[in-house]
Order: structure tokens, then C-alpha cells, then sequence
């Protein structure tokens, strides 16, 4: 019998999201937390896609799932954030409190520290070898923390920690479709490589989604790592995806060697990364679409220079 979970990851609820506005944070903070219905409130500079986010005062944030699927992660947040944060090098988010449905909403949400710095890119990194060895650094502490009772992939984490033949079918469609702007074998050979290059290890802590807009930079350094709604115990491989997002060259050189990836893991991390580039090489926003083109010029460069 097939066991294999449905592809997908959670999708957004759009007649909940139409709702969730300053307003509503209003309402709930003063039902729930009134000690802090005094504080204003207003969006984010950069907003999530999984989350809406929003300044409470000067030191806080309400973060509100956007669908029932990341609603799953409010509670693994609370949770586990307590347990992560005293054993990493860099900061990350620290939940206050936790909120109930009300008002209309009909998730649980979440109030945390507020953690202040910009959203890693290029320009704003001095040096990008340190910066890699800084994650790399970030990530080995992370996998280093006892994950017993930890949570398990699933959906939760959108099946990251998990195996990759979960997007298999998805994936495959995607090159079909992509065939007359992709040379398919290649991009399937990566692909394949990835699905023969099974973890067998022990489960270990693992981000979910370690993407630019989940690294914080103060000071040209990495400064803090927040969204810790993918998080979980398993295969740690779907970290590596910002080998091909943002590092290059000699910085992408470093981070493997900081982590020390076996060929195994670096193939498999391949594969995460094909696949959302695939899956969003159409996306509407047009910078998405671009910034996937983007990584499978990358990943196919590089499967060319290994040949």
C-alpha cells in the first residue's frame, strides 16, 4: 500500500487573508492580551507568505497564519523556539505569548520579540564567504541539538525532512512542461541524483526553509535567523537550498566545507532546490519566476563544471 503523502505544500486561505488587517490585530490583542491593547500597531515593511506579520509597539510582532496548513506550525513554534534559541550562535525568534481564534479569525497565532535587521541580499552582505561560514556555523549548532521527540517531517514542515520523492511526480511534470526552455535530460539527471542519494542517517534538526528572507543582516553579518514554521527533525539536506539561491562560487565552496556535506546531501539538496525553482519558474510575480531561472542557471552550471 502507498503511504506516501499528498504532494503540495499549505496554500493560503484568501477569505482569511482579505481579513487580516491592522484592525483585526487590534481586536485580538485587546480580547486576549489586554496589557498590551495600548501598543499600536501596523504591517511589516516585508511581509511572509505563510504568515501575516505586524509591529506591536516597539518590541513585538503578531504573526497570524495565512491558511490552516501553517496554522499546524503555531504550535511546534512555541514549543521548540524556547529549546533552539539558548543553543545557537545567532539570534532567533522568542514567542511571548500565543493567541486563541477570536474575532473572527479562526487560527491560533502567535506573539514574539522583535528581532531587528534587514533580509539578507547580496548588496547588503559585506563579505559572502563569511557570511556563508556564519550560517554554516548556524546550521551545525542547529543539527547538533538532541532531537529526540522532535517533530517529525510531515505537513507541518511541507514534507521538508523528508524524503524528496514526495515531490517526484510533481517535479517530472514540471520538466515536461518546462521541455522547451530546459535541456530535460540533464535537469532530469539532476533530479534523479537526488532521489538515489537516500539519507540513511539519524534524524537530525533541520530550518525548512533557510531562504534570504529568513536571514536577517545588521552590520554587512548575519544577525539572526527567524520563520522557523518548516522546522523539524529529519533529514537536514532541504537547509543547503541557499547554496544556490544566494552563495557563489567561493562562498557556496565554503559553506559546503563548513558543513562538511558528503555527496549525498549535497546531491539531495540539489534536488530541493530544483524543484521550487521548477514549481515557480511561472510564477505571476515576475521576480519569483526570475529569481527561479536564476538558480537552475546555477544548479545546471555547476552539474556542467562537475562533469
Amino acid at each position: 500500500m502507498n503511504t506516501q503523502p499528498t504532494p503540495g505544500v499549505p496554500v493560503t486561505d484568501a477569505a482569511v487573508t482579505d481579513r487580516i488587517d491592522v484592525a483585526l490585530v487590534r481586536r485580538l490583542v485587546a480580547e486576549q492580551f489586554p496589557r498590551w491593547a495600548s501598543l499600536p500597531v501596523r504591517p511589516v515593511a516585508v511581509d511572509g507568505w505563510d504568515n501575516r506579520t505586524f509591529h506591536l509597539g516597539a518590541e513585538m510582532t503578531v504573526r497570524l497564519p495565512s491558511g490552516a496548513g501553517y496554522a499546524l506550525q503555531v504550535d511546534k513554534e512555541q514549543r521548540w523556539l524556547p529549546v533552539l534559541g539558548p543553543q545557537l550562535p545567532v539570534r532567533i525568534p522568542v514567542p511571548l505569548a500565543q493567541g486563541r481564534p477570536g474575532a473572527g479569525y479562526p487560527y491560533p497565532w502567535s506573539v514574539y520579540r522583535w528581532i531587528d535587521g534587514q533580509t539578507a541580499a547580496a548588496e547588503r552582505i559585506d563579505d559572502l564567504t563569511r557570511f556563508a561560514t556564519d550560517l554554516a556555523a548556524f546550521l551545525r549548532a542547529l543539527r547538533g541539538i538532541d532531537a529526540t521527540d522532535g517533530p517529525q517531517a510531515g505537513p507541518h514542515s511541507a514534507w521538508r525532512g523528508g524524503p524528496l520523492s514526495t515531490y517526484d511526480t510533481e517535479t517530472r511534470a514540471a520538466i515536461e512542461a518546462h521541455r522547451d526552455r530546459l535541456p530535460a535530460d540533464v535537469v532530469t539527471g539532476i533530479w534523479q541524483a537526488a532521489l538515489d542519494a537516500t539519507w540513511t542517517g539519524p534524524a537530525l534538526w533541520f530550518h525548512g526553509d533557510v531562504a534570504e528572507g529568513n536571514l536577517l543582516v545588521r552590520d554587512g553579518r548575519l544577525a539572526a535567523v527567524i520563520d522557523f514554521g518548516c522546522c523539524g527533525v529529519g533529514d537536514p539536506a532541504c537547509d543547503t537550498v541557499i547554496a544556490w539561491t544566494l552563495l557563489r562560487g567561493p562562498s557556496r565552496a565554503a559553506f559546503r566545507a563548513a558543513l562538511g556535506l558528503d555527496d549525498g546531501t549535497w546531491a539531495r539538496g540539489r534536488g530541493w532546490a530544483l524543484w521550487k525553482a521548477l514549481i515557480t519558474l511561472d510564477d505571476h510575480d515576475p521576480a519569483k519566476a526570475e529569481r527561479a531561472g536564476h538558480v537552475l542557471g546555477e544548479l545546471l552550471a555547476e552539474h556542467t563544471v562537475a562533469r
